[in-house]
């Protein structure tokens, strides 16, 4: 069950000017459930995106790098239930089949199609049932498809994961919605995760890319729920310039800055919401490092702490059995650490002072605050003023019982 997560409504997500959806079932994996999506990107519409840093990448996502490349992308097709990874040249020939025949359909070339996948590992895209199934997805395109959309992006998904907001750029109100998938297989490092956000406001396509890779950086790629990354994560950013005021050239001038702070809300409430619909949560974790000399190494900590399936498995039984956060701490590979500088908090108990239990910390305030459904660990290093932060969940026996029955 997702932690403090519900289903979106259909009249919060907000339709983006110049991109509609449509959604069939085309009996990918399982019949009777919407498994194929498409995007449709009227012209001059700017693409930026950001794939999984697994060496061992899905068919979808090399094509995907190659395809967004080309500055002119008409078309997105999203199915579930296939990953098409791990299947070597016959999976880049039936990716890229995917896009020949959704540019037949829409009279473009194929490489202005972008392809994802999301499922089940190793076996053969049955491009077959694609093919058959896209005029019923382009036949059901509309803008206002969002919910459809995030529902059917879904694999061990409990809840949809879809949110919108609103912003001023450059004197004209501009829309940003957004939908992701991930339940599992997560540690986005740019898992299984995909994100699609949208906008109607103007960008320059030099800007894209950057904007993509900067969004990632401050949601998705600060999320885990079990370290591991997968081969298909892929984040991909839009812009479908209709909003009618003058392009965004850069992201540090005030339009990209309310823009950016608009589209980062709507990515961060994707990212927690990949987290806290993490396979088997109960609890929804913020880790959050302090007084290190560098972010990288804050960010180094945290992710130790939130990737130790004893600390995990500690917070789902709501022990708090604290010398594991600090044992992770130690672990986590800064060499030159001095033990002595460290404190931890969890939420407002401060359990630990200059690396040894706080004289006046009692076990029944820590067990208040893990039994909690949303609990904020915080360290401090005491190395410098440099601070990151990480989101994670903790480690049921749904955890286990979930990824042991997922091909079945």
């Amino acid at each position: 069950m997702a932690v403090n997560l519900h289903a979106p409504r259909p009249g919060d997500l907000k339709p983006v000017r110049g991109l509609t959806i449509g959604v069939a079932e085309a009996g990918i994996r399982k019949a009777n459930r919407k498994d194929l999506t498409v995007m449709l990107l009227e012209p001059g519409a700017s693409v930026g995106a950001v794939f999984t840093r697994n060496r061992f990448c899905a068919a979808p996502v090399q094509v995907c790098r190659d395809h967004v490349g080309s500055g002119d992308i008409r078309a997105i097709v999203i199915n579930t239930g296939n990953a098409n990874a791990g299947t070597g040249e016959d999976g880049l020939v039936r990716a890229r089949a995917t896009c020949i025949a959704m540019a037949r359909h829409l009279d473009i070339a194929p490489q202005q199609v972008l392809p994802f996948s999301t499922g089940v590992i190793m076996e053969p895209l049955p491009l077959d049932r694609i093919e058959a199934g896209l005029p019923a997805a382009l036949a059901d395109a509309k803008a206002d498809n969002w919910l459809r959309a995030a529902e059917g992006i879904m694999t061990t998904d409990t809840v949809a994961k879809a949110f919108s907001t609103t912003a001023q750029v450059g004197g004209h109100e501009v829309t940003v919605t957004g939908i992701s998938k991930g339940a599992g297989m997560i540690r986005p490092n740019m898992a299984t995760m995909l994100g699609f956000l949208a906008t109607d406001a103007c960008v320059d396509p030099s800007v894209m890319q950057g904007l993509a890779f900067a969004l990632a950086e401050r949601s998705f790629n600060r999320v885990t729920v079990d370290g591991d990354t997968s081969t298909n994560d892929s984040f991909v950013v839009i812009a479908t310039n209709k909003a009618g005021h003058a392009p965004v050239t850069a992201l540090d001038s005030p339009d990209g800055r309310a823009l950016f702070e608009a589209m980062q809300r709507v990515a961060r409430q994707l990212a927690h919401a990949i987290v806290r619909d993490g396979e088997g949560a109960t609890k929804f974790i913020e880790v959050r490092v302090e007084g290190g000399r560098d972010a990288a190494e804050c960010r180094q900590v945290a992710y130790a702490i939130a990737h130790s399936p004893l600390v995990k498995t500690a917070f789902f039984a709501s022990d708090p059995n604290l010398g594991r956060i600090l044992a992770a701490v130690g672990y986590a590979g800064i060499e030159d650490l001095d033990q002595s500088r460290i404190d931890l908090w969890l939420d407002d108990v401060h359990v630990a002072v200059r690396g040894g239990r706080n004289s006046s910390y009692r076990e029944e305030d820590g067990q208040r605050v893990m039994k909690q459904g949303e609990i904020v660990v915080r360290v401090g290093l005491g190395r410098g003023t440099a601070t990151d932060t990480v989101w994670t969940c903790d480690f049921s026996h749904d955890y286990v019982s979930i990824n042991a029955d997922y091909r079945s």
